[in-house]
């Protein structure tokens, strides 16, 4: 087996780069070495990435079973064992079709009212002349979505405690370096509250009562006319007729907790910086978003040409998991002349498909245009993966995205504080806008609405 070329460099300092500066560490190696790389052990379960849409989509259109899940040990820290983003073959299999009705077709535009009226709640709170950090208003607002679509929970005790944990839960590793905990296991000591760790550990297992408590009331009280996820999934049957567990659940629920909270509100947030970044992106956006104004189909303003082009983009130059899916081989398997052992770990590395020059012209420019004259195959623009393993709350993210942006489009002129370039850093397991990233509240574009009761 001959690996393709990469640094010879000490695995702890591929570590800290890949932890510190993952996107410049990346460019570098692109620019050196190309359309693929090596990482790691070469002995041992190397690592080999390919931007090269050939290469990504030989891997997509690959035997599933010629593949095992390689998820880093830190997703399975924050989401568990037997979670979506773990789970390999035929377990893998059984919990995607068990989770899939609920993310599409009618149970999901179900949900667009809500999303709507949410933004309007939080929007209600803000005046003329307030100064807002865009990524922690982008997280009021998709926390909120996730805990009323997926559980149900509008208010009361329970929604109070969920939303304070996860908050303080996601703050505990949400810095460069308080991330490096779930990177780094050596740095794991437990030592009460007075460690970053030991916190880490005491608020999971507090998430984990909460969570445990609600699937226990609600599978002795299931009420079939809801309409939330949980409901649905404690409601879902396999072949077999067997239902997902409670471990399974409490996974799943880890999963889009975090998948469709933290990873969607960063997606917001940066949408919003370009928007208002670029005079004539938001010139273009405000007179597309006035269908707002007499139509108040979720599923219409969706399918907004231009506004589904800039959040796109926005993904495309900002892509929220800058990796596909790690994929182990368990046999031997050819890609773009490679031929690989098992053991290899392949990666497709969506940050620098997004940023080839032979795909997207000027890649470094935001420019949503580029997605209304050319339609993208699903291994040159890949921000939710890919194959068996894409996001399973694609179409959901990207509902939400649009239903978000139009609201606040339609309803305030919003202003950046800094007009400067943005830089990005690390939150969690992801990349995103930091906190300093301020919009002033500079008017209103019209009457505010009268919210239906949630």
């Amino acid at each position: 087996m001959k690996l393709p070329d990469g640094p010879q460099i000490p695995r702890w300092l591929e570590t800290i780069q890949l932890i510190i500066r993952p996107l410049e560490f990346f460019d570098e190696l692109g620019e050196r070495y190309g359309d693929a790389f090596t990482l790691g052990d070469r002995n041992n379960s190397p690592v080999v990435y390919f931007n090269h849409p050939q290469a990504i989509k030989e891997i997509f259109t690959a035997e599933p079973n010629v593949f095992e899940s390689a998820s880093p040990i830190h997703v399975e820290t924050l989401v568990g064992k037997q979670s979506l983003a773990i789970t390999d073959g035929e377990l893998h299999q059984r919990q995607r079709r068990l989770l899939m009705p609920p993310f599409h077709g009618e149970r999901m535009r179900a949900y667009g009212q809500l999303i709507r009226d949410i933004t309007q709640q939080v929007m209600m709170k803000w005046t003329i002349g307030q100064v807002f950090s865009v990524r922690l208003v982008m997280q009021e607002i998709t926390l909120r979505v996730i805990l009323q679509a997926v559980f149900g929970l509008h208010q009361g005790q329970r929604y109070e405690q969920l939303r304070q944990l996860l908050g303080s839960f996601l703050d505990t590793v949400s810095s460069t370096l308080k991330a490096s905990l779930l990177f780094i296991p050596a740095l794991r000591w437990d030592l009460g509250a007075w460690s970053p760790w030991g916190q880490f550990v005491h608020l999971r297992q507090e998430i984990d009562q909460l969570l445990y408590s609600e699937i226990d009331e609600r599978r002795q009280s299931l009420e079939s006319s809801r309409t939330d996820i949980l409901t649905l999934l404690l409601m879902a049957r396999d072949d077999a007729g067997q239902p997902m567990t409670d471990v399974e659940l409490r996974d799943q629920l880890l999963t889009l907790l975090f998948a469709g909270h933290e990873t969607t509100a960063s997606a917001l947030a940066l949408a919003l910086y370009w928007i208002h970044y670029l005079p004539e992106v938001k010139s273009k956006l405000e007179s597309e978003t006035d269908i707002i104004r007499t139509n108040e189909d979720p599923s219409l303003i969706a399918r907004l040409p231009y506004l589904s082009a800039v959040c796109q983009e926005t993904l495309r130059l900002h892509p929220i998991a800058f990796q596909t899916n790690p994929r182990k081989l368990k046999a031997p398997l050819e890609i773009m002349g490679y031929q690989f052992d098992p053991g290899t770990v392949l990666v497709g590395l969506t940050y620098l498909t997004h940023n080839r020059e032979d795909l997207y012209p000027q890649p470094k420019q935001f420019q949503p245009e580029r997605f209304l004259t050319r339609q993208f195959a699903p291994y040159e623009y890949l921000p939710f993966g890919g194959g068996n393993r894409s996001c399973i709350g694609m179409a959901f993210a990207q509902f939400e995205m649009k239903l978000v942006l139009a609201e606040i489009l339609a309803s305030w002129q919003l202003t950046l504080v800094d007009q400067r370039p943005l830089k990005l850093v690390r939150h969690t397991v992801t990349l995103a806008p930091p906190t300093s990233l301020r919009m002033l509240v500079s008017g209103q574009r019209q009457s505010q609405k009268v919210l239906s009761v949630l």
